[in-house]
């Protein structure tokens, strides 16, 4: 999944910038253009190899959810100096109430992340409310994702 994401983006990049696509993602992407046209499949997302699951949650959740996730557990990294797991999952909590209730109000208008987050907490912080995932989380779900 995560690979057709990457190539659809890919393919999309390259129509924006009026640049030609190399020749396997050429034929890749007309391949499952074609299949979704002759109605080889039932939906874009299986033609495309995005497929949802019964009552899963859709790739593009799925990918908000991944990216969210990396960067909370990269702030763990970053700030766990011999700390246990339940006191840095309540850590991590608190500072994401806190962003949430600030800074985030006015950074979510914002299309790239102010320098003066690089190296800090809320670098990662932003990229985790940036991805559009839910956040700020609670302290069971940040344990179970840093853990």
């Amino acid at each position: 999944m995560l690979m057709a994401i990457e190539r659809l983006r890919q393919v999309s990049d390259l129509c924006q910038e009026g640049k030609p696509m190399d020749q396997n993602l050429a034929n890749w992407f007309g391949g499952c253009l074609q299949d979704f046209l002759e109605r080889r499949t039932e939906s874009f997302e299986e033609a495309f190899g995005l497929p949802s699951c019964r009552g899963g949650v859709p790739w593009w959740k799925e990918e908000r959810m991944r990216r969210r996730d990396r960067a909370l557990r990269l702030l763990a990294r970053d700030l766990s100096v011999g700390q246990a797991t339940g006191a840095l999952a309540r850590e991590i909590h608190q500072l994401s109430k806190r962003y949430g209730a600030s800074a985030w109000r006015i950074d979510r208008e914002r299309a790239a992340m102010p320098s003066s987050y690089e190296g800090t907490p809320r670098e990662y912080l932003w990229e985790a409310f940036r991805s559009g995932a839910p956040m700020p989380l609670g302290e069971r779900q940040i344990r179970n994702i840093i853990a």
